[in-house]
């Protein structure tokens, strides 16, 4: 049984992290200041007033450059050792299951994966007050821009959320000179918080959005195809023996990044997961057995009565001032099948 969710349609190269190892918190630009007893600008005491960011602009963009440099050597032999050492949270999750199910692939998805890349067109999202920032970007051969997040996991900087957005990601708001505002993931933006997008999210495979995901819009294209997947579950291949249904569950990892919108409204980047289950029907236990498919045979190749898929994820939502939030863009992988 094929997998109909997303896997690599828009990460064209595999994603890893950095290992620059920067600890200290630098300023960024700023404007006014205060004055010494002689009238006198004081440098000091303007650098000191200015809100400060994890990173500058020009650390950022080594942090990048390293990351994209150490990601293309894992890339080429699938070194999982490396990987480790230089990606982290839920998009670690599903680097590893590339690398796992990299056999299965096509012989033109290995090639363009293993691959050296870099970004391009990047624009630096610096949060005020925060050590992780953000960055949007499209990697070199593709024209789908990404929103990347790069935090602290051990005392490095590593890449933990990438999610490519066909749709337009809006503007963020860098008005506090020029640095980014964090929002609070617990913080109501319009009708949710960026913490409750995912379960309303994972609620359109589960119950077709008539509980949670009712919260959330429907119009969207990441929220068709949930949609679209939740009604094929009476009608896929198998329903003539077996059943199909998708159970929400609690990510990997569950750190929500979010940031204000130019117009008042929040982008953040939510981790998401669920399970598939495909189920024997009664009346053929015993007699038949599912045969998993070539992505769920590199977990667990045994034929059995019921096979149950973990798919770890991501989206890309906007929240306004009022009214529902919308997923924008999703990146999902199959992480085990059982």
């Amino acid at each position: 049984m094929a997998s109909p969710h997303p896997a690599r349609a828009a990460r064209t190269t595999g994603i890893a992290l950095l290992m620059l190892g920067l600890t200290s918190t630098v300023a960024l630009t700023g404007c006014g200041g205060t004055t010494d007893d002689d009238g006198k600008a004081d440098p000091k005491a303007s650098a000191s007033a200015a809100p400060k960011g994890a990173v500058t602009r020009e650390q950022a963009a080594k942090i990048v450059d390293n990351y994209a440099a150490v990601n293309g050597k894992a890339n080429r032999t699938q070194n999982a050792k490396l990987l480790a050492t230089v990606e982290g949270g839920q998009l670690h999750e599903q680097s590893k299951a590339d690398y796992k199910t990299f056999s299965t692939w096509t012989k033109a998805d290995r090639s363009d994966y293993e691959k050296p890349f870099s970004y391009q067109d990047r624009t630096y999202y610096i949060p005020a007050g925060e050590d992780w920032f953000a960055v949007k970007a499209t990697a070199s051969g593709s024209k789908t821009p990404a929103l990347l997040v790069f935090d602290k996991d051990g005392g490095a900087w590593k890449l933990m959320s990438a999610v490519y957005a066909e749709a337009p990601i809006p503007k963020i708001d860098t008005g506090n000179h020029g640095l980014a505002t964090a929002v609070a993931p617990s913080t109501r933006v319009g009708t949710l918080a960026p913490n409750d997008v995912g379960a309303a999210f994972e609620d359109l495979y589960e119950t077709g959005g008539k509980k949670a995901g009712a919260g959330i819009s429907h119009t969207t294209d990441p929220a068709k195809d949930a949609l679209k997947l939740y009604k094929k579950r009476a009608t896929f291949d198998l329903a003539k023996w077996a059943t199909k249904k998708y159970f929400a569950k609690d990510p990997a990892y569950g750190t929500t990044y979010a940031l204000r919108l130019a117009d008042g409204g929040v982008l953040a980047v939510v981790p998401t997961a669920h399970t598939q289950e495909t189920l024997l029907k009664q009346q053929f236990m015993g007699s038949f057995e599912i045969n998993p498919n070539k992505e769920e045979s590199v977990y667990n190749p045994a034929k059995r009565a019921i096979v149950t898929d973990t798919f770890q994820g991501m989206t890309l939502a906007t929240l306004p001032k009022s009214g529902k939030p919308s997923v924008i863009a999703y990146e999902y992988r199959m992480t085990d099948s059982k």
